[in-house]
């Protein structure tokens, strides 16, 4: 069994290469451009880690890995159209860089890349693997859609926010190594408990993603401390203060969301570190990452082999104690 980190620097090496015709160049290169800017491509190597799980890792994994990484892509180019987002990775977005249409039309080309790629699977796993991948895919569009509603409502529940980060982001971790799983030959109970794993570290990290955003180092997180609270971002952190502050320290936050003021960031984390929010946040993150260890413990498959699955998820969710 290898590493996350020695099947990523693989990943690396196998999708380093262009992936679009030379022409038309003002489709194609945006999205050359756009697969240059990297990242760490997490779901395409669970996909060779759900794989390699069950068996060596196959041809089709490889394709599949492929497939998965050119959805992301898509999904992050749409994003960042949605977001009016200037930047990524420190990089001008792609509709920032070419234009609106081109970044639409380059997105839509690399969604279809994706499915082409999916058509070199063998034929015995490829309606199982693209039955998954379809629903997926508009899973994770839902989720997108539910984001964008929270936007503009005034409350959102926890149950709503859990339901929103497995569909934008949780299953599509799941999906990865369960079609990994399947191609590697994985039992039904088997792709089931490893796509359940998945969506539980996809839980678990968001959290924890929405914990450092308030309470993170900025040296080590790399971005300023309180973005989220400064663009009004409901977060796992602010709906549970609003569902378990006082009267009074609701009425404050609510104040607060409505201005700009200089301590804002400062006076929410007061009320937060008051109500206790920031502790239930990191007993929730363990709560997941347990439960998602869980599921990797059902497994049938011997202990040994999901060691690298486990040091991966210590690496994408650190444990606080």
């Amino acid at each position: 069994m290898q590493s996350f980190e020695l099947l990523s620097q693989k990943f690396a090496l196998h999708f380093d290469q262009k992936h679009f015709p030379a022409e038309p160049a003002s489709l194609y290169e945006p999205n050359e451009y756009f697969l240059r800017m990297g990242g760490k491509r997490v779901r395409p190597v669970l996909c060779l880690m759900g794989n390699e799980l069950f068996d060596e890792i196959k041809p089709d994994a490889w394709e599949m890995a492929t497939a998965i990484e050119l959805f992301h892509n898509f999904t992050l180019i749409h994003d960042d159209i949605m977001d009016k987002a200037p930047l990524r990775r420190g990089m001008e977005t792609i509709h920032h860089k070419y234009g609106l249409s081109t970044a639409i039309l380059a997105g839509d080309v690399m969604l279809i890349a994706a499915y082409e790629l999916m058509n070199n699977i063998s034929l015995l796993v490829i309606r199982q693997v693209q039955n998954l991948f379809n629903t997926t895919a508009k899973e994770v569009c839902e989720g997108q859609q539910y984001d964008m509603d929270f936007e503009k409502k005034e409350s959102v529940t926890f149950e709503e926010y859990i339901r929103m980060i497995e569909l934008k982001t949780s299953v599509l971790l799941g999906a990865s190594l369960k079609m990994g799983a399947i191609l590697g030959g994985a039992g039904q109970r088997n792709q089931d408990l490893i796509y359940q794993f998945g969506c539980k570290l996809g839980l678990a990290f968001q959290v924890q993603d929405d914990y450092l955003d308030a309470f993170g180092d900025p040296n080590k997180f790399g971005k300023q401390v309180g973005g989220d609270i400064l663009s009004n971002k409901k977060t796992f952190l602010l709906i549970h203060a609003l569902e378990t502050a006082t009267a009074t320290q609701k009425a404050e936050l609510k104040k607060l969301g409505n201005q700009n003021s200089p301590d804002k960031v400062d006076k929410v984390l007061q009320i937060y570190r008051d109500s206790k929010v920031d502790e239930w946040a990191l007993q929730l993150k363990d709560k997941f990452l347990d439960e998602a260890f869980t599921h990797l413990e059902d497994i049938a498959v011997l202990s040994k082999r999901k060691e690298p699955l486990k040091q991966l998820a210590g690496y994408l969710v650190q444990r606080d104690h």
